[in-house]
């Protein structure tokens, strides 16, 4: 019988807790707003990457819809050691000016249908294909993450640095539904003008999901992500965050 792999070994850490802070707020912002990314797999020694499109859970594991006639599936059922990066826009021509995280751990098949309905929230035109029988939801709980901010600013985080607080992921998950009902049914103007100030265009939007970081907007298939100013503990800070973003829209 295989030996079960171990997850993969947490970085040294050399910078200070501010440091630590700021960085993973900035990789989390960044992990929830990335529609696309590369995940990287192996098999037999051999290294391999493919594009996927991750979508966060709200305890920042990443969910990916993956099909069993794929090459880096095969892998994940014979080593579930992985890695998964997702990069934001560069700042002018040279690419590496870009932020970018990496995050590395093991990834498993999860059939919670919560979870495959996040999925499916923030990717919706994954609904043609997403009752296929080869595609199953694969959950990466991250171990650790490199998050590099552009030059010279590169931090390793273990995962107690980089995941937000459960308490606060439970107490917000627990209010999700009743604050997204609530949002799209007696404050549509408001989320329309929040939607366009983050750089949707005009019209009804919906709001499809509610985290601790942010909130996710859909308008047709299009999702974009609205963050809040910093991590939500609550409802009550939830409301607050939407009452600023709304304020500093229209105003």
């Amino acid at each position: 019988m295989a030996e079960e792999p171990s997850p993969p070994a947490e970085p040294p850490l050399a910078q200070d807790p501010a440091q630590q802070a700021s960085a993973a707020w900035d990789a989390r912002r960044l992990l929830r707003s990335a529609r696309a990314g590369t995940l990287a797999t192996a098999a037999q020694g051999q290294p391999f990457a493919a594009l996927v499109t991750p979508a966060l859970a709200p305890d920042l594991s990443a969910l990916m819809l993956l099909s069993t006639l794929s090459e880096h599936t095969r892998h994940l059922r014979a080593d579930p050691r992985c890695a998964l990066i997702v990069t934001g826009p560069a700042d002018g021509p040279n690419p590496q000016t870009a932020p970018r995280v990496t995050v590395t751990g093991l990834a498993e098949q999860d059939p919670d249908p919560a979870l495959r309905a996040r999925y499916l929230a923030i990717h919706p035109y994954a609904t043609l294909y997403a009752d296929f029988a080869d595609f199953s939801v694969w959950r990466l709980r991250p171990a650790a993450a490199l998050f590099v901010g552009g030059f010279a600013r590169a931090v390793r985080l273990r995962a107690a640095a980089l995941l937000p607080d459960p308490t606060a992921v439970a107490a917000v998950a627990a209010a999700e539904s009743s604050i997204v009902s609530h949002c799209n049914e007696d404050h549509a103007d408001a989320l329309a003008a929040i939607a366009r100030r983050a750089g949707g265009g005009r019209g009804p939007w919906r709001m499809v999901t509610a985290d601790v970081d942010g909130c996710d907007l859909m308008q047709d298939e299009t999702v974009i992500r609205v963050a809040w100013s910093a991590p939500a503990a609550n409802a009550g800070a939830i409301r607050a965050e939407l009452v600023r973003l709304a304020h500093e829209a229209r105003g």
